[in-house]
């Protein structure tokens, strides 16, 4: 046991002892999924100047226009993902249970033997009353749940996906630096068309299968988690 905890221990070290006296680095924008959306989707956003136009017109419905429609419609686009999260709940349950019974069984009268019994049994004891039993059970259960979460955020994503059937992947990412604490908020999700308003926003409420996480790493993350033999410790302690 003490050889295998030894490499592991060095490993550990080490990468923790590289980042002394440095900030968090960010996460590399290169190689994910929304870099590979924005450069495969190499179509300039403006009208195609070979396509015919009417002389006459004022503007065109190309999304390059002035009154064209601007929101996220497939892969490479991007658009905003507003988070308004305050939610309350309380559940107050209670359970409450009483049972009692009373219960005796005799034999006083069975071809005479009850009575032939009776003289040997012990003083007091009698086949008239030969079973008597009593019983008393309560129960009583409360419990409660009161939470509440408020959170304000706001967060570019890109469309990584167009689905057969119209609908979009999104995944958007944002990385704040503040000294030597990096606050990370990821948003991942299926968002319609048509639920993206006309400000190229959409609320977390209408994206399907959401995950947000908001979290951080750096300084304060490290002080407020647990050692590894800590955690490990209480995983393998029995009590």
């Amino acid at each position: 046991m003490r050889i295998c905890f030894v490499p592991l221990m060095l490993v550990t070290a080490c990468s923790n002892l590289a980042d002394v006296g440095k900030a968090p680095a960010f996460s590399p924008l290169e190689g994910g999924n929304q870099h590979h959306a924005i450069y495969s989707n190499s179509i300039p956003d403006i009208a195609d100047p070979e396509a015919p136009s009417d002389a006459a017109s004022l503007w065109t419905g190309s999304r390059g226009s002035l009154f064209g429609d601007r929101r996220a419609a497939r892969r490479g686009d991007i658009l905003t993902v507003v988070i308004e999260i305050d939610e309350k709940a309380e559940i107050s349950n209670a359970t409450g249970r009483s049972r009692s019974s009373d219960q005796s069984m005799g034999i006083p009268q069975f071809l005479g033997i009850p009575q032939r019994l009776d003289p040997k049994l012990p003083a007091g004891a009698t086949m008239a009353e030969a079973i008597q039993t009593e019983s008393d059970s309560n129960f009583s259960g409360n419990g409660s749940v009161k939470r509440k979460e408020k959170l304000t955020l706001r967060v570019a994503a890109t469309v990584v996906e167009d689905l057969p059937n119209g609908v979009l992947r999104i995944e958007g990412q944002q990385e704040v630096r503040v000294n030597f604490e990096l606050r990370e908020l990821v948003v991942t999700g299926y968002v319609r068309p048509t639920d993206i308003s006309r400000q190229n926003e959409i609320t977390y409420d209408k994206i399907a299968g959401a995950r947000i996480s908001y979290g951080g790493r750096g300084q304060i993350t490290d002080v407020q988690q647990p050692k590894y033999g800590q955690q490990i410790t209480e995983i393998l302690m029995p009590f």
